[in-house]
């Protein structure tokens, strides 16, 4: 009889189990030790221990995070680049070059005259008379205008009848002063004439009071004429000292009041000539339209007269670059096969939409066939030409800000965004400062279908 295996066996020990190879076959032995007779021995297997099963359990955990995180992070890039297809035709595609960096900046500036001057209503009136019409050649002095102004002349009479009034009440003094100083002469001769007279028989009755010819109280009595005489003579004379100090203080303030008066008057009158307008300069007359019988107000601008055969250049320049424009400044253009240079002369500080303006002017030659309000497209220099990395500009400087771009790659089937960093740029190129190689090609159209976009597939 065949022993079983003991059922009350230890669970802590190693359960061995016999494998039987071929036909062997076990034989039967209370302690199962005997063997069938056969070449092949029996394997032992020992069955895993828990401990075994944990340790497989986390080399397969390892294994699997080795080979999911890789997987997850490719995913997770994938499905986070936001792509956007393209057609080719639909973009410009332009190549990273090696050049020459002109700064400069397109200008186009608007012919205008050299020197201007307005024509303004001094007066204002009604139109009278027209003499010339706009667009006319005029010389200085010409007369042009007509104006009349009731209330103007009224105003001067009246201006006049004052100042008339003023400076004979200022001859009346002067006559005062002069008279009083002629009464001061006059008296001082009377004086002069009478002490002589005195003096001459006081001395002769002298030796004839001697002689008793003469009495003392005749004597003394023209003693005492002759003292006062003498003493009024004093008297008077610094009288008219006094007076003709205050009369010398009187006639510098009356001549300098007359001359005022004088001005006033003359003032007034000249407003009564304004009315008769005239061409200061030669010139031609432009922006004169108006009619006979229109009422003009003071101050009114009634037209300009233009130098016909000087011009200058007015140009409005954005305020990006207000500080690197500067007087003195040069800018070409060329016209007819011929370069022609000029110069900044003044500059306009008040911007105005973003724009302000210069003056630009002739160094030499002009084109002779210059007429006001011409267009001439220029460049202006604003600094010297330096070896650089360029692109060409496009439309995507204004939407990116020239901070970012998109990059061809190698087979030109996609393009990837990427940060950059530009410099100077004018109307053609952009100078690269950092972010971008020689030979690499750019999309530099416009980015507006595309802006949030991190790849496009082409």
């Amino acid at each position: 009889m065949s022993s079983s295996p003991d059922q009350n066996q230890p669970t802590d020990e190693a359960q061995k189990v016999y494998q039987l190879s071929g036909s062997d076959s076990v034989s039967e032995g209370g302690n199962g030790s005997g063997y069938g007779s056969g070449h092949n021995m029996d394997r032992v297997i020992e069955k895993p221990t828990l401990f075994g099963i944990k340790r497989s359990l986390v080399i397969m955990g390892v294994a699997l995070l080795v080979v999911l995180v890789p997987a997850f992070i490719w995913f997770s890039d994938v499905v986070s680049t936001r792509t956007f297809t393209v057609a080719n035709d639909r973009i410009t595609v332009s190549t990273v070059t090696e050049g020459t960096f002109e700064d400069y900046i397109p200008v186009r500036g608007r012919v205008a005259p050299l020197k201007t001057l307005f024509l303004d209503a001094v007066q204002g009136g009604r139109v009278e008379e027209m003499f010339v019409e706009d667009g006319a050649s005029v010389i200085a002095g010409q007369q042009i205008l007509r104006l009349s102004n009731s209330d103007l002349q009224l105003s001067v009479m009246s201006t006049e009848s004052r100042v008339m009034e003023q400076l004979n009440a200022i001859r009346d003094q002067e006559l005062r002063l002069e008279q009083n100083r002629l009464g001061h002469k006059h008296t001082l001769v009377e004086l002069d004439y009478n002490i002589r007279r005195l003096s001459r028989d006081v001395e002769r009755n002298k030796n004839l009071i001697e002689k008793g010819h003469v009495s003392s109280h005749e004597y003394d009595n023209m003693v005492d004429q002759l003292d006062y005489y003498r003493e009024r003579r004093v008297v008077t004379k610094e009288s008219q000292e006094s007076d003709e100090r205050m009369m010398v203080a009187q006639l510098a303030f009356f001549n300098e009041k007359t001359k005022v008066m004088e001005d006033n008057l003359a003032f007034a009158r000249k407003s009564l000539e304004a009315l008769q307008v005239k061409a200061p300069v030669a010139g031609r007359l432009s922006g004169f339209d108006l009619e006979v019988g229109q009422n003009v107000p003071r101050g009114a601008r009634i037209g300009q007269i233009d130098n016909p055969k000087e011009f200058k250049l007015t140009a409005n320049i954005d305020e990006y670059y207000l500080g690197r424009v500067d007087l003195e400044q040069m800018a070409n253009f060329t016209r007819g096969g011929k370069d022609y240079q000029l110069r900044i002369t003044k500059i306009y500080p008040n911007v105005v939409n973003g724009q302000f303006q210069v003056d630009m002017q002739f160094l030499e030659d002009k084109p002779a066939d210059l007429r006001r309000g011409q267009t001439i497209q220029s460049k202006l220099t604003l600094g010297d030409a330096n070896p650089a990395l360029l692109i060409p500009n496009g439309p995507f400087m204004q939407d990116t800000g020239g901070q970012w771009i998109f990059v061809l790659s190698s087979d030109n089937s996609i393009a990837t965004r990427r940060q950059i960093k530009l410099g100077q740029k004018n109307n053609r190129y952009v100078e690269v400062l950092e972010g971008l190689q020689s030979g690499e090609k750019v999309v530099t159209s416009s980015y507006s279908s595309f802006m949030e976009v991190d790849q496009l597939n082409l």
